[in-house]
């Protein structure tokens, strides 16, 4: 017989639904030219000016998503094509609000194995999450499956990448590929650890196409009949559309960001300025939880320009005078009003 707290507790959850709010951004990339303006004359960097105009958004999301596109391995800084970030960069990130830091994707071997080990080593020393790679085999067994308690709900988190520029792991690290296999067997450890909600974070596609390729599509397709609840892409520095769809078995929603483009970067192109900052509600209704559709908002990277020594990342309306023409030609071409649903 059900005791009168069990009682109480169910008619309090159907007569206020639970939420949480998840926030995810694009890459964080770390090109020369951010480094330099980062420099401080001590010869230390500060990046933490990159950051402070979406701090209260940030930090503000119950959970909060970086694609971190760079590893942090000390030594020599360097931009593109091999990257390695000084470890500030990450303490910006970080002190910014993010809660999670993805690592699969194709520079994450840039500076090999050395490089990944010494990413790992150091989010771990500053307590953050991360997933997607791993200093070996075993790492992996004790991390995954990756159950994140939020606000309530237990929400499985997943990423992957389609590849690594062409570097391959010379010893015993590993890097989350693109595997249906592998894939298939995560998620059904998830749900067996009890996982309500699925998350894939995927690093795929082609670079500035504006439009999902088949291989996202398919990829797409294949997380869907698995029964993932939301799936965010990165990768292709600019934004693609979101989509909903429904889960085969289940019939609740399936939400899709293709692409979120870049979160703070150095790129040039009109449409690889800025990118996407998604947010997504979870909801439990009835003892159900499901995933809202996305809440885009446009960000967009200022570049530094007069007293202004540091690049930053602001809200599209927030733009300065100076960039605003540049930020509206970003803003028409960004196809994020074609949200639609499938079957």
């Amino acid at each position: 017989m059900l005791s009168l707290a069990l009682i109480l507790a169910g008619l309090l959850s159907a007569a206020f639904p639970q939420e949480a709010e998840l926030l995810f951004v694009g890459d964080a990339m770390a090109h020369g030219p951010q480094l330099r303006a980062a420099m401080q004359a001590d010869g230390s960097y500060d990046f933490h000016p990159c950051f402070e105009m979406l701090k209260p958004q940030i930090s503000g999301a119950d959970y909060a998503v970086v694609n971190l596109e760079t590893p942090v391995s000390g030594g020599r800084y360097s931009g593109y094509p091999q990257f390695n970030a000084p470890d500030s960069y990450v303490e910006a990130l970080r002190d910014a609000g993010f809660d999670l830091f993805l690592t699969a994707n194709n520079h994450m071997l840039d500076r090999g194995d050395h490089g990944l080990v010494k990413t790992v080593q150091l989010l771990d020393s500053l307590g953050i999450s991360h997933i997607g790679t791993y200093t070996d085999a075993d790492e992996r067994r004790r991390r995954l499956p990756m159950i994140v308690n939020i606000k309530g709900f237990r929400v499985g988190l997943l990423n992957y990448t389609y590849g690594t520029n062409g570097i391959k792991p010379r010893g015993n690290v590993i890097v989350d590929y693109i595997d249906r296999p592998t894939i298939e067997s995560d998620v059904k450890a998830l749900r067996h650890a009890g996982a309500e909600i699925i998350i894939a974070n995927m690093h795929w596609g082609e670079e500035y196409h504006l439009k999902p390729v088949a291989s996202e599509r398919s990829t797409a397709d294949f997380l869907t009949s698995l029964g993932v609840d939301a799936i965010v892409g990165s990768h292709p520095h600019v934004v693609q559309p979101v989509e909903t769809r429904r889960n085969p078995l289940t019939g609740t929603p399936v939400q899709i960001v293709y692409s979120l483009g870049n979160f703070i970067s150095n790129q040039q192109d009109t449409n690889s300025r800025g990118g996407l900052m998604v947010k997504m509600k979870l909801k439990r209704k009835n003892g159900i939880a499901t995933v809202s559709a996305p809440e885009c908002h446009l960000i967009y990277c200022v570049h530094p320009s007069g007293a202004q020594r540091n690049y930053m990342v602001v809200p599209i309306d927030s733009v300065p005078p100076q960039w605003r023409q540049r930020a509206e030609a970003f803003r028409k071409a960004a196809p994020i009003t074609e949200h639609k649903e499938t079957e």
